[in-house]
């Protein structure tokens, strides 16, 4: 499809009203590819990927957005990120089998979402929000009803091969907003799950919005990117001692640390750990592996 792959705001002319569609392909696959989770947790992984895009997409400075969710239906943690270049990743850590056919309130019980606003300079903000909605959305939908005091509508799809993400949101402005936002809202409630899933962004707007004027902006590109580094990762190490890493690498050959997001392997022998703790500093190697 020709919206795979990309974020595109949406403008009514008329209406105090905002939208943003995303849809992801390649960057989804991409994403999961090296990770073997059951159905259940691609789909709801898939979501947060989507959920990430589009709220991202209102960054106006560097830095990135992350979703994280806890439940006690057998899930440690979820999450996604995206940053203001429109890079995705994501990641999930569960206990033992997940039945396929749980719900997703039965798999979140008890949990809570966090949104983390994390720039590249200056404090970080976070919201959180309980997860006891029937969906992802609904949860979302309340995080902006409560703690942002922002009227929205989000709509997320995943097949296990690509997710859709699509946001309606009120504009804070002066006017008719609470008539404009009956109007939408009414009309984007009537959208199904297969025609997010199946339609081109156009023949979406076009089925919902023909009678109002309203535009797709130009799409942005959506990538999976991992920014874990060889230098990133020995700095992490300097948490231990030296004496702790040249014991690891003398039982083990080495120390060898995998990236959780994108499974990327960096191995250290004892010329590196040296080298990681001498006054000269460290000169990161190449020997990362996948």
């Amino acid at each position: 499809m020709s919206d795979s792959d990309q974020i595109q705001r949406i403008l009514f002319d008329e209406l105090d009203v905002r939208g943003v569609l995303t849809r992801l392909d390649s960057a989804y696959n991409e994403a999961l590819v090296k990770h073997d989770y059951p159905p259940v947790i691609r789909k709801i992984l898939g979501e947060m990927m989507a959920a990430a895009a589009i709220l991202s997409a209102n960054l106006k400075f560097e830095g990135r957005l992350i979703l994280q969710a806890q439940g006690n239906g057998g899930i440690q943690a979820l999450m996604a990120e995206c940053t203001d270049k429109q890079e995705l990743r994501a990641i999930a850590r569960f206990d033992g089998d997940i039945d396929e056919n749980i719900s997703f309130t039965e798999l979140m019980q008890g949990g809570a979402l966090a949104i983390t606003i994390d720039p590249a300079q200056g404090h970080r903000y976070q919201g959180y929000v309980p997860l006891e909605g029937d969906t992802l959305s609904d949860c979302l939908e309340a995080y902006f009803r409560y703690s942002e005091q922002l009227d929205s509508q989000l709509h997320l799809a995943c097949d296990g091969e690509k997710a859709v993400g699509f946001l309606l949101q009120v504009l804070p402005a002066e006017g008719g907003i609470v008539e404009d936002w009956e109007h939408i809202s009414q009309l984007g409630a009537t959208v199904k799950e297969e025609e997010l899933l199946q339609l081109d962004n156009q023949t979406l707007l076009y089925r919902l919005f023909h009678e109002d004027n309203c535009r797709l902006h130009e799409p942005s590109p959506v990538v999976f990117r991992c920014d874990c580094s060889r230098d990133r990762t020995a700095q992490s190490l300097r948490f231990m001692t030296e004496e702790e890493l040249h014991e690891i690498a003398a039982a083990e050959g080495a120390v060898e640390v995998a990236c959780q997001f994108c499974n990327t392997h960096y191995r250290f022998d004892d010329a590196d750990i040296t080298a990681m703790f001498s006054v000269t500093g460290y000169a990161p190697g190449s020997d990362a592996t996948h």
